[in-house]
C-alpha cells in the first residue's frame, strides 16, 4: 500500500491545542442555561436565534445574521394515560409530534397490542377499527444508530397507517435504548388527507407494563388525554455565520447543527452540542489565519419538526458553490469514524483527513459522507459530503427526552469533537485540490 498522505504540522497543532477547547462547553452551557429548550417557530426559539447572533457576533464571526422563513408550528398540551381494566393503573407517555388530539376529557378505548411493525401491519383491520392500537417494535443499541432507522417506523410512519386503518387513536414503545420512565417524542406526520389522530410515546417500562398486562389475555382498556394543538404559521429562522476565506471561487465550507430541539428537556445532546463543536473548530481556524475557503456556520432552525431550516437554507442558497457540507447531530459521545462524498479529483483531501483524524482514534469508513436532515437538500444539489461520526451507543439513552440536558455532555467528548472539526477544517479549508460537485444524490 501506499504511505499514509502527511499534513501540514500547523493541521497537527490545531488539532492538539483543540483538546484544551473551553468554548463548545460555553456555548452549550450557555444555550441550555440561558434560553432552555427551543421548539422550532416558539418565542423560546426565537430567543435562542437572538441568543446565538449575539454569541456568534463576540466570538468574532462575520455576516452574522438570521435567514428567516415561516412554518407552520405544533404546541403540547395536557397528556396523560391510564389503564382502566383489567388492571387499573397510570402510564407514563408523551405526545408525538404533530399527534392529533383527544376530547378535552380524554378518550377511552379497547387496545389493540402488537409487538413489532410486522405484526401490525399484517393483522386484519377488523383488529385495528376503532381500537387503541399500541405498536411495540423494541431498538436495538448500535454504534452506528442504525436501529433508529430500521425501529423507528413505529413512530415515523405508524400513526398514519393506523389512522387510515381506522384506529382512534396509537400508543408505541419510545424510539429508544434506555430503561428510565422518560418518554421519548418525535415527529410523526400524516399525509394530507389522512386525519390525525392522537399519537404517542410510552416510556420504555411503561410500553413494556402494557405488554405483560395484555399477555394476561384479558381485554385492556386505556383512557388517553391528549390536547396538542396546531397554532397556525409562525416564523423560524436559519443563524449564519462566517469565516471569510481568501479565494471565493474555492467554494464554501459549510458546517453547523440544529439550534431547535424537542420541548421537554434543554436539548443539550440535541442539538447544542452539535452547534457548539462546528463553531468552537471553525473559531479556531479563524484565529489561526484566513483559510482559503470560507466557513460558514449554520445554526439551522425547524430540523426536529421536518427540516424546514435545511430546506430554506438549500433554497437561498442554491446559487452559491459548496465545496463540502458536513454536520453534527448525533449527540456529543466521541467521534470514532469518518466517511466521505469527494469527487476524484480530491481523494488526497481524504487521505490527508485519515492521517490527521488517526490520532484521536477515529479510523475511515466505506460509507458516502453527507448524511443529515439539515445539510441534505444542499446534499442533493451535489454537494461533496464528508460526516464525523459520532458513538450512538448510549445516545438513543437520552434522545428527545425531557433526560437531554446538560449533565449528560461529557466535556472530554466534547472536546475531542472539536479536536477532529478542528482536524477537518484545517485540511479541508486549506486544500490545495478543487473540491468540485458529486453526482447528486
Amino acid at each position: 500500500p501506499p504511505p499514509p498522505a502527511t499534513v501540514a504540522p500547523e493541521v497537527e497543532r490545531l488539532r492538539d491545542a483543540a483538546l484544551n477547547d473551553t468554548v463548545a462547553w460555553d456555548i452549550v452551557e450557555g444555550l441550555t442555561t440561558e434560553v432552555g429548550q427551543r421548539l422550532a417557530g416558539t418565542e423560546a426559539e426565537a430567543r435562542a436565534r437572538a441568543w446565538s447572533v449575539a454569541r456568534l457576533t463576540a466570538l468574532g464571526f462575520k455576516n452574522v445574521r438570521i435567514e428567516p422563513y415561516r412554518m407552520p408550528v405544533w404546541e403540547r398540551g395536557a397528556e396523560s394515560a391510564e389503564i382502566l381494566a383489567p388492571f387499573p393503573q397510570k402510564l407514563t407517555l408523551a405526545a408525538l409530534g404533530n399527534s392529533g388530539a383527544t376530547p378535552a376529557g380524554g378518550l377511552t378505548g379497547e387496545v389493540a397490542v402488537f409487538p413489532s411493525m410486522a405484526a401490525f401491519q399484517s393483522a386484519p383491520d377488523d383488529a385495528i377499527r376503532g381500537k387503541i392500537v399500541y405498536i411495540g417494535n423494541a431498538m436495538p443499541r448500535t454504534q452506528d444508530g442504525s436501529g433508529y432507522g430500521a425501529y423507528g417506523t413505529a413512530r415515523f410512519t405508524g400513526p398514519a397507517l393506523a389512522a387510515r386503518r381506522g384506529a382512534v387513536a396509537i400508543v408505541i414503545r419510545s424510539i429508544g435504548t434506555d430503561h428510565h420512565r422518560f418518554p421519548h417524542t418525535g415527529t410523526t406526520n400524516f399525509p394530507e388527507g389522512v386525519k390525525p389522530i392522537p399519537a404517542a410515546a410510552l416510556s420504555v417500562p411503561d410500553a413494556e407494563q402494557l405488554e405483560r398486562i395484555a399477555s394476561r389475555g384479558q381485554p385492556v382498556r386505556m383512557k388517553l388525554v391528549l390536547t396538542p394543538r396546531m397554532v397556525g404559521t409562525r416564523e423560524s429562522g436559519n443563524v449564519i455565520a462566517e469565516v471569510p476565506g481568501s479565494d471565493p471561487s474555492a467554494g464554501i465550507v459549510l458546517v453547523g447543527g440544529h439550534l431547535d430541539s424537542w420541548d421537554l428537556g434543554t436539548g443539550a445532546i440535541d442539538d447544542a452540542s452539535g452547534i457548539a463543536i462546528t463553531a468552537a473548530a471553525a473559531k479556531r481556524i479563524m484565529d489561526a489565519g484566513q483559510p482559503r475557503r470560507t466557513i460558514r456556520v449554520v445554526w439551522f432552525g425547524a430540523e426536529e419538526v421536518g427540516g424546514m431550516g435545511g430546506e430554506a437554507y438549500a433554497k437561498a442558497h442554491a446559487g452559491e458553490r459548496h465545496a463540502t457540507a458536513s454536520e453534527s447531530d448525533f449527540g456529543a459521545d466521541r467521534v470514532w469514524r469518518f466517511e466521505v462524498n469527494l469527487p476524484a479529483t480530491a481523494r488526497p483531501v481524504a487521505d490527508r483527513l485519515q492521517t490527521a483524524l488517526a490520532p484521536l482514534g477515529i479510523t475511515r469508513g466505506s460509507g458516502l459522507g453527507g448524511d443529515g436532515t439539515d445539510i441534505g437538500p444542499t446534499i442533493k444539489l451535489g454537494t461533496a459530503g464528508i460526516d464525523l461520526n459520532q458513538s450512538g451507543w448510549d445516545y438513543f439513552d437520552t434522545h428527545h427526552t425531557p433526560d437531554d440536558v446538560l449533565d449528560r455532555v461529557d466535556p472530554a467528548a466534547l472536546r475531542q469533537n472539536v479536536a477532529a472539526w478542528t482536524a477537518m477544517l484545517a485540511v479541508v479549508a486549506n486544500a490545495p485540490e478543487a473540491i468540485g460537485p458529486v453526482s447528486p444524490r
